[in-house]
């Protein structure tokens, strides 16, 4: 059996990947800058990022392991929303995820030391149209600055702004544990 490998600091993705009752350790050790490059088309943003970090692990792979790195964006009218630096950051990304459907898109490298497999997975997400009252209270109670689109589908603003979702809700939270379970398979 391999080694696995989960080169991510999300909480969420931890506690996803242990739902699917697989042994792994956690390293994050990395030297891969994220950042958007400019004219890049917005679905393919994850791809490279989520790919980028598995190649900026700070050690070379053992023949015994295989490393699952992601990454994940929220795209709303072709604009990429990554994770917001500030308040005012956040309270601006909700502001225009508000009355509007957008997608979420995650996207997954596999990697051991002979191959490697990146994928991604779509959700579209419908929000409601939030108050200033609602988009206030969740920025200053949640401090949503360690998720992409400045949102938590599984905290406050999920249940009080998300009327419907078209896809994978795991997916909106960050790690499509679903296509993860199949692909980890296929990979190994």
């Amino acid at each position: 059996m391999k080694r696995i490998i989960l080169g991510s600091n999300s909480p969420r993705r931890k506690e996803l990947l242990a739902g699917l009752e697989i042994d792994f350790t956690v390293d994050t050790g990395n030297n891969f800058k994220e950042r958007v490059e400019p004219g890049q088309e917005a679905h393919e943003v994850p791809r490279r990022l989520s790919a980028g970090k598995s190649h900026g692990f700070h050690r070379p792979l053992e023949s015994d392991e295989v490393l699952i790195t992601s990454d994940t964006v929220v795209i709303v009218e072709n604009e990429v929303l990554g994770k917001p630096r500030n308040r005012r950051d956040a309270v601006n990304m909700l502001h225009k995820l508000s009355g509007r459907v957008h997608e979420v898109v995650t996207a997954v490298t596999l990697r051991d030391v002979s191959k490697e497999f990146t994928f991604s997975v779509s959700t579209r997400v419908h929000f409601e149209e939030l108050s200033e009252e609602e988009i206030a209270h969740y920025v200053d109670k949640y401090q949503p600055f360690d998720k992409a689109g400045a949102y938590g589908i599984q905290e406050w603003i999920g249940y009080v702004g998300i009327s419907s979702i078209e896809g994978s809700f795991y997916n909106v939270m960050g790690f499509p544990v679903h296509r993860v379970w199949h692909e980890l398979q296929r990979f190994l």
